[in-house]
């Protein structure tokens, strides 16, 4: 049997992703901006998908830019907003616990002479909105979050964070790395005080190599890419339209029975929690109910190294993670987990299982039971 718990890091695709992916490829492969048929129906494709990601924010179409993924679009998001208010302050706002491409995105953003405040997290790794509210100052631009941690699956209160932010600075700006969280839970940017929002193809069952940022039509953005001004000069280049095209089929899937997918995942995860708390010395990361985002189980398995379990499991067909796939070419003990307060001795002996919308309950007693087979005899070995 195979288990596939390793969503947070990428998805397989929908078949509906699959087909309209070569389609574009293989019948409607001209360029966007070409005047020909070909291109017609390319940027028809291009403008469908567009539309899709729209409706399921609720936003305009054209506040819709897409990317090459959720790397871009934090950078865009970032960068574009902070070189185009440079004027009105240099001071940014994230959290200890962001993405690979938020953090290093500030700490460039510092070597250019940017000032940025990173707000610490409580055992659930939630920020405090009332540290966050005193740290927005009059030279504020722009504050950052990540909406669901990739690690441990905390939510952050996004609609309260922003109410925080506008009450003490109305000019600040706030963007949500929704990389986790879009397609999982629903997102209303106007309605939750959103100026930013980044998400990312492949976490929902679309192609890798494409996403999206929405930006807000009063926001205030440079852009990072020059060139034939493709996207009203937002993002120069050919569209990617075979990625347009499947992501807009799994924004299609995904919305087209939300509630339903999203129980599902919250079911599979109880499900995994209520075993992993059977076995000895098995500690859950962050929340256990559902103010957790429905998708992530992060589990310290005391007494073994996770790469040493990890690859017991991949032998017996179940895929799970260390940590980010995004930080792989950098290994080294989570920000996340230090910043969350995990025990030194469990740092290095966590794993994270992620469900995506092929998991089933009887993968998830697979796994479990494949567990409990390996625990005791990795313990032994590395106890001798």
């Amino acid at each position: 049997m195979e288990a596939y718990f390793d969503n947070s890091a990428t998805t397989r695709v929908f078949d509906s992703v699959r087909d309209a992916v070569v389609n574009a490829m293989c019948v409607d492969y001209g360029n966007p901006a070409a005047r020909h048929m070909k291109g017609v129906e390319a940027e028809r494709i291009v403008r469908e998908a567009r539309k899709e990601v729209a409706a399921s924010l609720k936003v305009q179409e054209k506040e819709i830019l897409f990317t090459s993924g959720g790397t871009e679009s934090n950078n865009t998001a970032l960068i574009g907003t902070a070189l185009a208010n440079r004027r009105r302050g240099e001071h940014i706002i994230t959290t200890a616990i962001e993405h690979p491409s938020v953090y290093n995105t500030t700490a460039f953003l510092e070597e250019m002479g940017f000032s940025v405040t990173y707000l610490p997290v409580d055992k659930n790794g939630h920020i405090s909105p009332d540290q966050l509210e005193e740290a927005v100052r009059d030279d504020t631009i722009l504050v950052s979050v990540m909406h669901v941690n990739n690690e441990i699956g905390a939510v952050e209160p996004v609609e309260e964070i922003s109410r925080r932010i506008k009450k003490k600075n109305p000019s600040v700006y706030f963007h949500v790395d929704a990389i986790q969280s879009y397609g999982k839970i629903l997102i209303r940017p106007k309605k939750q005080g959103i100026d930013l929002l980044s998400a990312s193809g492949h976490k929902i069952h679309g192609p890798k190599g494409v996403g999206f940022l929405y930006i807000d039509e009063k926001v205030k953005i440079r852009p990072i890419l020059f060139g034939g001004g493709q996207q009203k000069g937002m993002r120069s280049g050919t569209e990617n339209v075979p990625g347009c095209a499947g992501l807009g089929a799994a924004v299609r899937e995904i919305f087209g029975n939300h509630e339903e997918r999203t129980e599902k995942l919250y079911v599979l995860r109880e499900r995994l929690i209520g075993q992993l708390k059977s076995i000895e010395g098995v500690t859950i990361n962050g929340c256990e109910d559902r103010s957790n985002a429905p998708q992530i189980v992060s589990a310290s398995f005391e007494g073994v190294r996770s790469e040493v379990l990890l690859h017991a499991l991949e032998d017996r067909g179940v895929y799970v993670s260390s940590g980010s796939a995004c930080s792989s070419s950098h290994p080294g003990v989570s920000g996340t987990l230090k910043g969350i307060g995990v025990k030194k001795e469990l740092l290095d002996s966590t794993l994270r299982f992620s469900f995506g919308a092929f998991n089933t309950e009887e993968e998830v007693d697979y796994a479990v039971s494949v567990l409990k087979e390996l625990l005791p005899v990795l313990r032994r070995y590395r106890a001798r």
